[in-house]
């Protein structure tokens, strides 16, 4: 996946997962990454950690450091899927 093509698709990705701006949809992916995390936390989703990363994410959008991350990782898997053929 090119960089572009990972920053486009990261907020169509994350609400089909589940993680909206209106919260974390019952039901998604995303309630069954929550309730992992919650029993893992002794009842609480730990902030700072991937479900509330991703959440947040989907909620505000990707902030320009994110979109970079996001864009990196995506050219780096371009790269390596470039070794495959």
């Amino acid at each position: 996946m090119d960089p572009v093509g990972a920053v486009v698709a990261a907020p169509f990705v994350l609400g089909a997962a589940g993680f909206t701006s209106a919260g974390i949809a019952a039901g998604s992916v995303a309630a069954k990454m929550m309730s992992v995390a919650a029993v893992a936390n002794g009842g609480g989703v730990a902030a700072g950690g991937v479900v509330a990363t991703l959440q947040s994410a989907g909620a505000a959008g990707l902030s320009g450091a994110a979109s970079a991350v996001v864009g990196g990782a995506g050219a780096a898997v371009g790269w390596l899927a470039s070794f495959i053929s």
